[in-house]
């Protein structure tokens, strides 16, 4: 892992196609565009969402979004660009998220990631989460997702007991 310095704010309307780029080439790949432009820009001025972005020297490293309910949160997307990968950054950015959620009186958080996926499915779990369905033709009928979640108030207790 190399040492990087990432400073994190909130996503800006005008970085909304960067972002959506991201997503067709980085997580959706294969399955057609769905975080277009204009959807991504709707997660960006809504108050139920948080559009997080990684930024290292002035660039974007990384972005992620997720959707707050009352008692629980969705990631929708998590997304490093290559040159960024394997250096913590995603890491950082669901931290960051992971923390808002407590703060907002959210403990449980869901996410799915294509089955095929076994390298995010393990990243997921190295982070605490753990597989809780499989939902067969998620993306677009033709790919199963593997849907996962954490209960942050039960990890923080279990990493205190430990």
């Amino acid at each position: 892992m190399m040492a990087i310095d990432i400073e994190f704010r909130l996503a800006r309307i005008a970085e909304a196609g960067h972002l959506a780029i991201m997503s067709r080439d980085l997580v959706e790949t294969g399955l057609g565009w769905s975080w277009t432009p204009s959807r991504v820009a709707r997660h960006i001025r809504s108050r139920e969402s948080t559009v997080l972005v990684a930024m290292c020297q002035g660039r974007i490293a990384g972005f992620a979004i997720m959707r707050f309910g009352n008692e629980e949160a969705h990631l929708d997307l998590l997304a490093v660009k290559p040159g960024y990968q394997r250096a913590g950054v995603g890491r950082l950015l669901l931290e960051w998220l992971e923390e808002s959620a407590l703060v907002a009186g959210v403990s449980i958080i869901y996410l799915e990631v294509r089955a095929g996926n076994a390298a995010a499915q393990r990243f997921y779990e190295s982070l605490g989460y753990r597989r809780v369905r499989q939902l067969h033709g998620y993306y677009r009928g033709t790919e199963a997702a593997v849907c996962m979640a954490i209960d942050l108030w039960e990890a923080r207790v279990a990493d205190h007991q430990n």
